[in-house]
Order: structure tokens, then sequence, then C-alpha cells
């Protein structure tokens, strides 16, 4: 379940594999109980700049690093990124995990399917069991602190491992998705598909509100999240956020003069 040899594009260090929603849905697709264990990646501008920052010389920043260049696949999330790539004359299709999870449920997966959760609450389960009740639903939810507790990581890579489902749901927010992902994958004996899915899960059971479509278009999604969680997400987007400009103007100027393909 690896995209073709070559397919594969690079931009700000990162390999994206130039898939939009649907072609990742006809990769999901193929996906079963015992397909040997990968798993998904969608980096948007805030997990670019987190990866940038983090370096590889930290621990945490180097499991990271290793965390995406471990994925199957790894898709842009972002419709900034890949205007930003554009600039740099890298075409990414934009395929936003969000609609990748919700597609997932309506489109991919079967009555009887196991669907393994990393994540959320009693109640999000109970949600979801009541939207889905023909999928056989599963949930493993970690402490708070993650990456600080080495047993919890190793409890929750231990539960994807052993879940036995068809697909795997690390809702834990990044970086600690991508860190567990990575956690399983080097597990023997671990099967299915992993995504890291953020809060995908309750814009589906409707705990979150996602951006009208329009607003989407425009990729100005990032504004519809700060306006309605200002105190939670405003140093994200208003401080750290805007740097993927630099690091945007530094990988194009290292690449010398680009024309858009």
């Amino acid at each position: 379940m690896r995209t073709e040899p070559g397919a594969a594009r690079t931009f700000l260090g990162l390999r994206f594999d130039p898939l939009d929603t649907e072609a990742a849905l006809a990769w999901l697709r193929d996906a079963s109980a015992d397909s040997p264990f990968a798993y998904v990646v969608t980096p948007n501008v805030d997990h670019i700049v987190r990866l940038d920052a983090a370096g590889r010389e930290d621990p945490t920043g180097a499991a990271l690093w290793r965390a995406y260049e471990g994925a199957a696949l790894t898709l842009c999330d972002s419709r900034v990124l890949a205007r930003l790539a554009r600039w740099c004359g890298v075409t990414l299709p934009v395929a936003p995990g969000s609609d990748l999870t919700v597609r997932l449920f309506d489109e991919v997966l079967r009555p009887g399917d196991r669907v393994a959760i990393i994540g959320g609450d009693a109640a999000l389960l109970a949600a979801l069991r009541q939207r889905y009740p023909a999928l056989d639903l599963v949930q493993h939810v970690p402490p708070m602190g993650l990456l600080r507790d080495a047993a919890a990581l190793e409890a929750a890579a231990a539960f994807g491992r052993d879940s036995s489902a068809r697909f795997l749901l690390l809702a834990v927010g990044s970086p600690q998705q991508e860190i567990v992902a990575a956690r399983i994958a080097a597990l023997p004996g671990a099967h299915g598909v992993a995504l890291c899915v953020g809060a995908s899960l309750d814009f589906i059971v409707g705990r979150q509100r996602r951006a009208p479509r329009l607003v989407q278009r425009l990729g100005l999604e990032w504004a519809h999240r700060l306006a309605s969680q200002p105190r939670r997400l405003w140093r994200r987007y208003l401080i750290e956020g805007p740097r993927i400009f630099r690091l945007a103007r530094a990988w194009r100027a290292g690449r010398g003069a680009v024309v858009p393909d």
C-alpha cells in the first residue's frame, strides 16, 4: 500500500504524495485488517512550522521527523501550504484530513469493519456508535501529557497493534498522533491502516464546527477556527503560523529560480 516509486514530491523537507481526496480514498479502499501496518499523515502549516522548530537534535523533534518520514502516505492538508508550494514550483493536490475522515466513514467502511480510536472520550465514542451502529468501534483514551509518559506511549502503541482494526484513527493531536503511529509501526504484528485525524471526529459528531465550504476553498479555514477559539489558537495562527512564509521563501531561494509546473 504505497504510491508508485518516483511519484512523491518534496517541499520544505517533507515528501508529499501527490494525491487528492479521491485518489487517497482509492488508496484507502485497498486496506484490510490483515494489511501490513501503514499510516497516513496530513501535514498543514502548523505541522510544518512545528517540525522546523523542533529540529532533529531534540529527541522529541527527531522522533517527529522520523514519524513523518516513515509514513506510507503524506497528504497536503492545507490550501495555504499548497499555494506556497505552487509559488515554489511544486504542485501539491490538497486532501484535507477532515474531508478524508468523513468520507472514510461514508464511502470506505463496510458494516462489521472494526475501527479503533486512540483519543477522544467516552462521549465521543458513544456519539460515533449512535451515528454508525453497523461498525465495530473500540477506543483507547490515553492520559494528558502523552509524550512525557513512556508507559502511556507504550500502552497506546500496544492498543493500536492489538486492536485488529481495519482502520485506526489517531485523535490525540499533533505531534502526539504521528509519534504514536510510528511507535505502532515499529512493533511486530501490527496490521491495518492508521490515519492521524486530529479533531476530525469532533467535526463528524458536531462537537466542533468546520468553516463553510466557501471559506475553506478560499484557504481561510484557519481564520474561522481562530474566531471560534481565539484564546486557544491566537498564538498558533498569529505568532507561529506566519513563519511558514519565511520557510517557503528560504526554500524557494535555496532551489534557485523556479517555474511553477
